[in-house]
């Protein structure tokens, strides 16, 4: 998809330094990639505690007899 941003060029420089990419796109798609998966690791951690599992992990390691 197309689209029109408007971003601060040293912002956009930095960050291609620091990535080591000469594409404007890679830049903008591995940052948005990077934003999403730690959000949702950030959503997780929230989750510390309040999910309750019962997994017998001893039984679950077990491979069934065939």
């Amino acid at each position: 998809m197309r689209t029109t941003l408007d971003i601060p060029d040293e912002l956009l420089l930095e960050a291609q330094r620091l990535l080591g990419y000469k594409s404007k796109t890679d830049v903008v798609v591995l940052s948005l990639r990077e934003l999403i998966r730690s959000r949702r690791i950030e959503e997780l951690k929230g989750l510390l505690g309040r999910v309750r599992l019962d997994v017998d992990v001893p039984r679950s390691r077990r491979r069934p007899r065939s």
